[in-house]
């Protein structure tokens, strides 16, 4: 129960970063944002708050920031759709009804014959099933539409649609996902230093004596500075490691080390595997933690670069790569090593998620903005259709591979 409790908050914090970052820069950039969820699939909860429909849905698959006129339908309902319109003191409709799940309380009962709610924002039918007269009602600019599921978001009229809004703010808007997993990842890996320490390998000075270890048997202390090894001048730790590892026939070590502002003597005897349970110092200092942060996301970016260059030049596997099963599984090993290699974990994860974002794949983030840079050469968008066909292309090759990689890691369960 732990390990499943432990995913959701990963898989949650993951998802909330990443599209919190494409919704907070379309905000700032005049685009509507109808529906920010977490999961996909069937909707469990949902609530409106500020233009935007905030939807909590069934499976743990990701989720989506839903802009006017971006992956998004134009709300096309045809002459002769039932509806329920709700209109305010003005005579302008505010809430519109398309769905059999709700009902709106004293709403007009429409049947349509023209509507248009992302230029005219009008609405044209026969109420109360009078076809006598045809109707014609102004819809107001922020007014909601009730979909066939239930999930009830405001229409997106043209003026703040994404296609709208200039190449350089859709651009940042595409790319802001990643980038906030980037963030999340360095300010992740700034954390476990803080918390953990790193590991200062450039000193002869020991951190702590492992209690009944052979070096505390020895007398060995805290903080001590060993200077030789068998005569072995040692002046950093990994000097330490090298001379303590060559004695492989558990043999005794003659050490000098500096502790209680004197020299001692000691004899230390190590164990069958070569160790003698000392640990090197850690350095919890904010500077040190920073530069941490920064070069362990450097460090691990190459080598998610190095993997991704296995598989483009041949050397694809699908053990290398990982869909919510295997995801699972990692997280129940991180969990059991601790809150710092969960933490750690949740950084490596995050860096993945933002590098795998950026593939130049029509449905990913880097596919949008592999599309917006070739706008920019070529001075116009590509048209709608031939970037719908693109990203159906795009999203079925992605369905695909999750089924493989998802076949995969059960398989590699048992």
């Amino acid at each position: 129960m732990t390990t499943i409790i432990d995913f959701i908050i990963v898989f949650v914090i993951l998802v909330l970063v990443h599209e919190f970052g494409h919704f907070w820069f379309a905000k700032r950039s005049g685009i509507l944002v109808r529906e920010f969820s977490i999961g996909m699939g069937p909707k469990l909860v949902a609530w409106h708050k500020n233009n935007t429909t905030y939807t909590l849905r069934l499976l743990p698959l990701g989720g989506y920031v839903r802009m006017a006129g971006w992956q998004d339908e134009d709300d096309e309902i045809k002459p002769g759709t039932m509806l329920a319109i709700e209109v305010n003191g003005e005579g302008r409709v505010t809430r519109i009804n398309t769905s059999n799940k709700t009902t709106l309380q004293g709403g007009i009962p429409v049947q349509v014959s023209r509507i248009d709610l992302v230029h005219e924002l009008v609405v044209e039918g026969y109420a109360n099933g009078d076809e006598s007269e045809l109707k014609t009602w102004p819809v107001d600019h922020d007014a909601t539409i009730i979909e066939e599921d239930g999930t009830e978001v405001v229409i997106a009229p043209d003026d703040v649609q994404f296609q709208n809004a200039p190449i350089a703010k859709r651009l940042l808007v595409n790319f802001a996902g990643p980038m906030n997993n980037f963030i999340l990842a360095i300010l992740v890996f700034i954390g476990v230093a803080l918390s953990a320490g790193v590991q200062v390998l450039d000193t002869n000075q020991i951190g702590t004596v492992q209690s009944g270890s052979p070096a505390a048997k020895a007398g060995l202390e805290n903080g001590a500075t060993i200077t030789s090894i068998n005569g072995q001048a040692i002046s950093k730790f990994a000097d330490l490691q090298k001379v303590v590892g060559e004695d492989k026939d558990g043999a005794s070590l003659n050490v000098v080390a500096k502790q209680n502002s004197k020299t001692e003597n000691l004899t230390i005897t190590p164990t069958k595997e070569g160790l003698i349970g000392v640990t090197p110092p850690v350095d919890r200092s904010i500077g040190t933690a920073v530069k941490y942060g920064f070069t362990q996301f450097w460090s691990l970016t190459t080598r998610i670069f190095d993997v991704l260059k296995q598989l483009v030049t041949g050397q694809f596997s699908l053990n290398k790569l990982a869909g919510p099963v295997g995801i699972y599984t990692m997280t129940s090993q991180a969990a059991s090593g601790g809150f710092q290699s969960l933490l750690f974990f949740l950084g490596y994860l995050s860096l993945n998620l933002g590098i795998m974002n950026l593939i130049p794949i029509p449905v990913l983030d880097g596919g949008k903005i592999l599309l917006n840079l070739l706008e920019i050469i070529r001075r116009k968008p590509l048209s709608p259709e031939k970037e719908g066909i693109v990203t159906l292309i795009g999203a079925g090759l992605m369905v695909l591979l999750l089924i493989a990689v998802t076949i995969n890691d059960i398989m590699r369960q048992f």
